[in-house]
Parts: C-alpha cells; structure tokens; sequence
C-alpha cells in the first residue's frame, strides 16, 4: 500500500502530486480479498466531510483495488478515480456534508474506471490519501485535504482531465441490442493441469482469473460473460469453442500461463493466429468439426470441404482483423492498468483455440508461472485485479471501436 505524503506549504502539494498532478496509488495489502473485478462502495459507512484543518474523505469499500486521485482548477475539483467501483445506492447528497465542498457526482470516467467528482468552494491541497484493509478483506479510501492558495491549488492541479471531461452516469441496464457476448476460455484443466511451478498450477490459476474477469465483465452493465469451463474439467479445444458459439459470443478471451525452463521470461502478451496458420486453420476446422457447427447461423453440413473451407475463409476477412485490433486494445489497457507485461507484448502463433473463423479469438499469456514475479503477481488480489481491469477496459474500447466501423463494413 503506498501512502500520498507531502510537507506543509505549496511545494508539498507540487511534491505530493507530481509535476503532472497526478498521482496513482494501489491498493497492496496481503490480507485483501482476492479481487472479483468490482468493488461496492457502503454508503453507510462513507461520507465527505468538513474537519477543522480542512476536508476528510472516508469511502468503504467492499474491496481493495487500484485507484488514483488529482485535482482540476477552473472549476476547482477534486477527483477519485477506481477500477472498479459499483455505486449503486450511494446518493451524492447523503455522502455530502458541509461547505467546502459543494457537490459531489458518482459515475464513470473512462472504460473500466469509475469516478468520484468533489467540486470545491475553496482551494483545498491533498494532505494525505492512503487505500488501507480493514477486517474481512474489505478496504477504506481516506484522505484529507488542507486549505492552500489559489496559487498553490493552479501549480498542482493538472492542466487537462486524463480521462475526458465527461462523467457518465452509472449504467444499469443493458442495451436493447442486448449485451456483448464475452466467451472467457480458462486455459487446461482436469486431466490436462498445464504448467506447475512451486505448487501452482495454471489451470486452477486461470479458472480463479476467469472468474474474477467473468464477474467484473457481468457488472459492466453492457457485457455479459460465460465461461467455458466452470470447474476442474477437461474441456477440448473444439468444444471450447461450440460453447462460446452456443452462447453467440462475440468474440473468444483465452486465458493462459505458460512456464519455461529458465524464469528470465516474464510479463504478459496477447497472442493472435498468424497470418500463415489461417488458411490451415479452416482445414483443421472441417475436419475436426461436425459441418453444422462451424460457423453460428450457417448450416454447412450438406456442403462439400471446399464449400465449407471457402465460406470460413470469407469469414476470416472480418474476424482476423477484428482480433488483431482487439489484440492491440488488450495489450494498451493492460499496460494502462500496470498490469506487468512482456518486452513483447504482441505476438501471433498457430494455436487451435484461435482457429473459429466466425468470431475474433485472442490468447493472453498472462504471465510465467517459471518466473518468481509472475507467480506473485498471479496469485496476489491486487496483481490479478490489474489484469482484469485492463481486459475488460480493453474489451470496453475494443467494442467500442468495433461499433464506429461498423457502418463502414462490407454489406
């Protein structure tokens, strides 16, 4: 847990905050509750409020998990930012007490990010900030800011909102084209463990990872996710993918942890099918499919090899770049979050689990279990909710992107 701390006067706010204003905390005790990708903020056990020396800010929350906070001049502002934070049945009112602060505003920032807004009656410095665990791996925000001058409030105050100016409402509905298919594929299982290392195994590790994505993508209020495996079962890499079609997933998230001989490799990386596994891959897939089965809609099994092959292919030319793009949004909102990432994040390889021709497919290698930083980022709460926060914030521009070519697409 690192701790915002600065002297008196305006260089400590400058100090405090940085020579961008901003400064970014996470939440790192080992007591925390492993992270389900959404925390819950308890507006019973929360408030803003007028103190002698200044302003307190007291938020409980159901869990630790990455946040950060600045201040804005003109108008002043304070802002929280959380990855994540459900805010259902906060009223900004009833946090709200006192006069030096005016108005506080609950929602989201950016994909993945959720927003405390506190406007200012006067120029107030952030004194102290700290994310502490509490019992029952449950978290407190605190934070105190102190009276500065307005000359001190504009020094530290960032230039520009990092996330846009916008705050929108909380969602809590999904949309009437209904929500975005997630198929979340946890790498190995039963007979087949995958990589063990020093007591882990990637399987186990990868269905706890799944789950925690699963819940954080069903809370976005757009996504739905499913899973295909929700146990220690063996699942092959063709039924893999009939589950995400069944479920009409929009696109297919494979979720892994490989271990090598040496422990020098580290990080993660996002995995697409190469460009000279695709046109093998639609053979593998007739053969190793039943025809009725290859692409969602479209019965085949009255069509010969080649009808099929070609269909598949045609396919491709709109899912391969679709997945290369969702390749290239993972890899930037996982280093966005801090998740640790490989020197070389984006990289392409013949794996059968990205074979299915009618819906975008990437494999994340989250990390090696061979490498001691990696095994502690995997199984540490707050390790693991950097990963998630920068899937489904990836997946979050992704789709949004995906939604603004679609008019351009071919008909």
């Amino acid at each position: 847990m690192r701790r915002a701390r600065a002297a008196r006067g305006g260089e400590w706010v400058r100090r405090l905050l940085g020579g961008a204003g901003l400064a970014l905390m996470l939440a790192t005790s080992p007591a925390a509750q492993e992270f389900s990708g959404l925390a819950r903020l308890d507006p019973s056990e929360s408030r803003v409020a007028d103190t002698r020396r200044g302003l307190e800010i007291e938020l409980a929350l159901s869990q630790p998990v990455p946040w950060r906070v600045f201040t804005l001049d003109d108008p002043r502002r304070l802002v929280i930012d959380f990855a994540q934070v459900d805010w259902s049945g906060a009223e900004a009112a009833a946090l709200l007490s006192g006069e030096r602060a005016t108005a506080l505003r609950l929602g989201r920032g950016r994909p993945g990010w959720s927003r405390l807004v506190l406007d200012l009656s006067e120029p107030l410095g952030l004194l102290s900030a700290e994310m502490r665990s509490v019992a029952s791996g449950a978290a407190r925000l605190h934070a105190v800011l102190a009276p500065v001058t307005a000359e001190a409030f504009a020094a530290a105050a960032k230039p520009a909102d990092p996330a846009g100016e916008t705050l929108a409402a909380p969602q809590t509905s999904i949309t009437a084209d209904g929500p975005l298919v997630v198929a979340i594929d946890p790498g190995h299982g039963g007979v087949d463990p995958g990589a063990l290392r020093e007591g882990l195994v990637e399987a186990e590790l990868m269905l706890r990872l799944a789950r925690e994505t699963a819940e954080a993508i069903n809370r976005s209020g757009t996504m739905r996710a499913v899973l295909t495996r929700d146990g220690d079962a063996f699942v092959p890499l063709s039924e893999r993918m009939t589950i995400a079609r069944a479920a009409g997933a929009g696109l297919l998230l494979s979720l892994h942890a490989d271990a090598l001989e040496e422990d020098k490799a580290s990080g993660g990386s996002v995995y697409t099918l190469s460009d000279e596994a695709q046109d093998a891959a639609s053979g593998r897939m007739v053969e190793r499919h039943q025809r009725g089965d290859l692409l969602a809609g479209l019965d085949l099994s009255r069509q010969d090899d080649r009808v099929a092959t070609a269909l598949m292919d045609l396919v491709r030319l709109d899912t391969a770049p679709q997945s290369e793009r969702l390749a290239q949004a993972l890899v930037a909102s996982l280093r966005e979050a801090g998740a640790h990432l490989n020197s070389r994040p984006r990289r392409s390889a013949p794996l059968a689990v990205l074979n299915a021709a009618d819906f975008p497919s990437v494999l994340v290698e989250v990390g090696f279990l061979s490498n001691v930083g990696d095994r502690a980022r995997l199984t540490d709460p707050v390790g693991r909710g950097r990963i998630v926060s920068g899937l489904v914030s990836g997946i979050q521009n992704w789709a949004a992107e995906e939604a603004a070519r679609a008019p351009l697409r071919r008909r």
